[in-house]
């Protein structure tokens, strides 16, 4: 998840680290134990990841955000990450270099995972906590070579200045806190990212909703309204509403890899289901677009979803 300005709040102190100004060039090790920071949204925790021994978890006040493993950037540890991982694979051909602008940073696991599986790619980052990208880039160092250009910018201003039809993907991650911010989730918003993207390209948008999910109904209308080819991926029981969780839409002018997609979702360790077509028009169930006007943040997760 990525984020934008929470203006207003106060920096928490951060909590000493006594490791921090002796990070290895390599990035952190597991035997330096956990990280606590205060950044400019809140509070980041690194944990290391109990599984593998050179992954962390980035959260930020509590809600989980990404998970990098430093020895294999291929590694997406998220359900929400690997599905948007199979929507970068189906660009184009295996190893074919892209350009992706990416909305939200976090751990920049995604702009990993596209210059390791697409060597050459050149991506822009738009990530507005400038303390926490510093704090990654510690941390967490990116391999030299990699094309990745990280701005202090909120999301949406970046996505204004994109060149037109300069990107083969762009992926928007964008959360404050835990909640997609009502200004990047409007026709205003894709009408942008439309015209930022080549022919050829895909826009990719990670939310998040639970019971009801009238906030994702309305999102698939949103980008239906100005996207021809429009599907969504995600768990049944999120699509059904009985959990709070992630869903990954993603938009094109032209048709997107279906057959596809749905082989690598069914294939996936975790459960996920692609609506499209008549699916999501059902899905969508006559909610409408969302309007700068109108426009509200995605619902706060439930008391203790993150536990």
């Amino acid at each position: 998840m990525g984020r934008t300005n929470r203006a207003g709040r106060a920096r928490p102190p951060a909590e000493p680290d006594t490791a921090a100004t002796d990070t290895p060039a390599d990035g952190r090790s597991h035997r330096q134990g956990p990280l606590t920071a205060a950044v400019d949204s809140g509070t980041a925790e690194l944990r290391p990841d109990r599984d593998r021994p050179r992954a962390w978890q980035l959260l930020l006040d509590g809600a989980p955000q990404s998970l990098v493993d430093l020895a294999d950037p291929t590694h997406l540890g998220f359900e929400y990450q690997r599905r948007i991982g199979h929507l970068i694979d189906l660009a184009g051909p295996p190893g074919r270099p892209v350009t992706a602008l990416h909305l939200g940073g976090g751990a920049l696991t995604l702009p990993r995972y596209v210059a390791a599986t697409r060597p050459r790619s050149r991506q822009q980052v738009a990530e507005i906590d400038t303390a926490l990208t510093e704090l990654v880039r510690i941390q967490l160092p990116l391999e030299r070579g990699w094309q990745i250009r990280v701005r202090g910018a909120d999301a949406r201003a970046v996505l204004e200045r994109a060149p037109e039809g300069g990107a083969d993907l762009v992926i928007a991650d964008v959360f404050s806190g835990a909640r997609v911010p009502a200004h990047c989730a409007t026709v205003e918003f894709a009408a942008l990212a439309a015209r930022a993207l080549a022919p050829d390209g895909r826009l990719v948008v990670n939310i998040a909703d639970g019971a009801g999910l009238a906030f994702a109904r309305a999102q698939a209308a949103t980008l239906r309204a100005v996207f021809p080819e429009v599907c969504l991926v995600a768990d049944p029981a999120v699509l059904r509403g009985r959990r709070f969780g992630n869903l990954v839409l993603a938009a094109a002018v032209r048709p997107l890899p279906l057959d596809e997609l749905g082989r690598r979702v069914a294939s996936d360790s975790a459960l996920g289901r692609v609506e499209y077509g008549r699916g999501l028009a059902d899905f969508t169930a006559g909610a409408a677009p969302v309007t700068d006007a109108d426009a509200m943040p995605s619902p706060a997760p439930p008391p203790g979803v993150f536990r």
